[in-house]
């Protein structure tokens, strides 16, 4: 057993304000302002959760679904570039309808309480097609990105055309957009002018000018009506940053597929996973972050923490679910209280008028999945259910943890990131009250399960000891937040080696709910002093040395009431990692609800519906109970059981058989027909299993969709292609890669080498899995 220290000997943080001239009001008095270290909402720390999601790539038909997704996660900023290209592809033709309708997308935001960041370039990069900048820019007289009049002219009829669209929706007219972003990564990176690829492979230039051009990008954008309490501007790689008028937005990635387009071979563990302190004016030289400012002078705030990453022709991969979490959880403990995901919610390339596809050409012509958290067709992914219990967390314990300081015990920076024994661990500390971040997941390497140790926490004036029984394991790829002497209603909890997720209040009781880390034994250590009675389910306690430790069954629910000795109630519900992972909180008809359910919820505050595939039946626990149920469209309900102190329903789902037929033509090659309509499902999706270089899907002769084999099975909403597909069918075709190409799924590296040898392409299985929605009326 191996015994970490880490010394804290100054634990408060230096914040302060008025220096930073951004901020406002809206109608009703409510004020966005900043200090050196966060956001503000009137006057109080707000911890802003925000998750990117390009309205143009995604059916403007389906929107609303993805918006509430994205809330149940626990998002509260949405984020989403206006493509130029999107908008304007020819010259003096703005296109703002279907799913080009920015309004109609803001609207739907505000109409679920979700602030918004709008990213309005003109440059963007987001893979689009010259990085989003019109084709008919490319060999004009003046420079794109730079400070020439006539260029600007342009700049500025674009900004005017979408400050009329947003009209009315801005923060101060009491709307939800409360942030604009300026350019992208200006003087950083440019993009490739698509119509020459190939041939002379001229690019979008990076930009010369410096801040003076993004001072006046705002300038025009203030002028055309764009008005916004915050403007952005992403500062890594020495991006041109003015911070005197625009908060600087930093980010991590730790994929990389642009670098195989040199002569990089192998993809390099990143520095991603170690843990930093972003907010000292002493470390203005750490990997990805060497701001032109005082850094203690400006909160750290990410914009663009990898959700995901698009896999590129050269350099394929699979994301793992875990390597989101581990990058939030560093960000956070490294000074971050403003987190953003790049991107949160895949989508589709639509096709232009004039140029077929709008992608860049190194990525592929219509898919856009990105691997992130919600997919290209609205896919719950394993990312989205990790992070969904870390935004719970910051919901309802940021305002606490944004005033919490950095702190990294001796020799944090000499970690590297082939160092895969030595334990990662950070504080966020504030007086004597905390949290413990440990991070056990490394990019691009193999990690290992780290086995018995305890963390000795030395404070002003006490050592907390996690733990004092016993020891804490964590396994590999994992990651966690531990609270310390934290005041739960009158009860000090000296430590916890269960992840805290979030509180609700029920009766004039708080109910705390935790989940227990894979590899660690739960166990909660409280001052004896403070507590009258407890009982517990599903575990044990003991009383020693004026504490009480209770140990609790790591395989089951358990339950722990205690009572303290002005006789207030607190109840701490901890559950087993995999019924974490189908933990839910949302507010319905006004009041908050937690639920455990192995269904998809999309939950708004009028509406309860569940989005189930590859099951027959749905379970769902709901504390506080409901009265009844009234009716369940889509479902009969089973049975009504109370587990605890939750409701548990079971709900057998309306299935039916889906009717279709494969026809292979070739081992690459297959149509598919189908027989029967798509109108009792949520989505059809279309899953293949494959190995080849590209798939291709067609409707007659369109593709419809594409996929750079990566490994991981290709999927296809089908449910917006209906009509065609009925009437046409399906064509599949793989395209061959040679019988020596190597995709390597044992780890997420996976370069892609050419040789001679024999094309390879085969289809291995076509599944077409429907995807139900339940919708429950609970009479309330």
């Amino acid at each position: 057993m191996k015994t970490y220290s880490v010394q804290v000997l100054d634990s408060n943080k230096k914040i302060y304000s008025n220096h930073i001239k951004l901020g406002g009001f809206d109608p009703k008095g409510n004020k966005i302002g900043f200090t050196n270290y966060f956001m503000t909402l009137n006057g109080k720390p707000f911890f802003g959760i925000s998750g990117e999601f390009h309205y143009s790539r995604y059916d403007e038909n389906l929107w609303e679904d993805e918006i509430i997704k994205m809330k149940n996660c626990g998002i509260n900023i949405i984020s989403t570039y206006v493509f130029w290209i999107h908008h304007e592809e020819q010259e003096g033709k703005f296109n703002w309808t279907g799913n080009k309708n920015l309004r109609h997308f803001v609207e739907l935001c505000d109409k679920h309480k979700l602030y918004m960041i709008i990213r309005i370039g003109p440059f963007s990069h987001g893979e689009v097609r010259n990085g989003g900048l019109p084709d008919w820019l490319f060999g004009q007289t003046f420079e794109v990105r730079s400070n020439n009049e006539d260029y600007l002219k342009y700049v500025r009829k674009f900004y005017s055309e979408i400050s009329n669209q947003i009209q009315g929706l801005l923060f101060k007219d009491g709307g939800p957009i409360i942030g604009v972003q300026i350019e992208n990564e200006y003087m950083h990176a440019g993009a490739p002018w698509e119509l020459t690829t190939g041939v002379s492979n001229d690019w979008v230039t990076a930009g010369h000018d410096g801040e003076s051009h993004m001072k006046i990008l705002k300038n025009i954008a203030v002028e055309e009506g764009i008005i916004s309490p915050i403007y952005t501007c992403t500062a890594w790689g020495g991006a041109a940053a003015p911070t005197d008028e625009m908060l600087p937005m930093w980010g991590g990635y730790a994929f990389w597929p642009w670098i195989f387009y040199g002569d990089v071979k192998e993809h390099p563990a990143t520095p991603e996973y170690i843990f930093r302190d972003y907010h000292n004016n002493e470390n203005r030289h750490l990997y990805n972050f060497e701001p032109q400012y005082n850094p203690e002078d400006y909160p750290y705030a990410c914009c663009e923490i990898g959700g995901g990453m698009t896999v590129f022709y050269k350099y394929r991969f699979i994301v793992p679910p875990e390597s989101v979490k581990a990058m939030s959880i560093v960000k956070i403990a490294s000074g971050a209280n403003f987190i953003g995901y790049y991107m949160f919610h895949g989508g589709s390339n639509f096709k232009g008028h004039i140029n077929v596809y709008l992608n860049e050409h190194a990525v592929p012509k219509i898919s856009y999945d990105f691997q992130a958290p919600l997919g290209e067709f609205g896919q719950v992914r394993e990312s989205y259910k990790h992070l969904k219990l870390l935004h719970y967390f910051l919901k309802d314990f940021g305002e606490e943890l944004c005033e919490m300081k950095t702190i990294l015990p001796e020799d944090a920076d000499k970690i590297v990131p082939d160092d895969v024994k030595t334990l990662r661990y950070a504080l966020r500390v504030k007086g004597n009250s905390g949290f413990l971040f440990i991070n056990n997941y490394q990019d691009h390497i193999q990690t290992q399960r780290q086995d018995e140790f305890k963390i000795n926490i030395k404070l002003s004036n006490e050592n907390v000891l996690i733990p004092e029984i016993g020891a804490m394991s964590l396994e590999k790829d994992n990651s966690c937040i531990l609270p310390f002497n934290i005041n739960l209603d009158g009860i000090n909890l000296k430590y916890a080696t269960a992840q805290l997720i979030t509180k609700i209040n029920y009766n004039y009781e708080d109910y705390y709910f935790f989940f227990i880390p894979s590899g660690m034994q739960g166990q909660y250590c409280f001052d004896s002093s403070d507590i009258a009675n407890i009982k517990i389910e599903n575990g044990e306690y003991e009383q020693m040395n004026n504490e009480t430790i209770a140990y609790i069954d790591k395989n089951a629910k358990s339950l722990l009431n205690l009572t303290t000795k002005n006789g207030r109630k607190i109840n701490i519900c901890t559950l087993t990692e995999a019924d974490s992972l189908n933990f839910w909180k949302v507010r319905f008809n006004h009041k908050e609800y937690i639920v455990i359910t192995n269904a998809n919820l999309i939950v708004s505050e009028n509406e309860f519906k569940l989005e189930c595939m590859e099951t027959e039946n749905v379970y769902l626990s709901i504390f506080p109970k409901f009265n009844n149920i009234k009716s369940i469209v889509g479902g009969q309900l089973e049975s009504e059981v109370n587990t605890g102190i939750f409701l548990t329903y079971k709900i057998n789902l309306n299935i039916r058989m889906f009717n279709y037929e494969v026809k292979p033509i070739a081992k690459n090659k297959v149509i598919v027909n189908f027989k029967d309509n798509f109108d009792e499902f949520k989505e059809v999706l279309m899953k293949i299993d494959y190995f080849g270089d590209i798939g291709y899907a067609f409707i007659e002769n369109e593709l419809i969709n594409d996929n750079f084999y990566n490994g991981s099975t290709w999927e296809i909403g089908l449910k917006r292609f209906e009509k065609q597909l009925l009437k046409n069918g399906m064509r599949i075709y793989i395209s061959p890669v040679k019988s020596d190409f190597i995709i390597n799924n044992d780890s997420p590296m996976a370069g892609r080498n050419e040789f001679s040898g024999e094309k390879v392409a085969i289809i291995n299985s076509i599944q077409i899995v429907p995807v139900y929605e339940v919708k429950i009326d609970f009479g309330v």
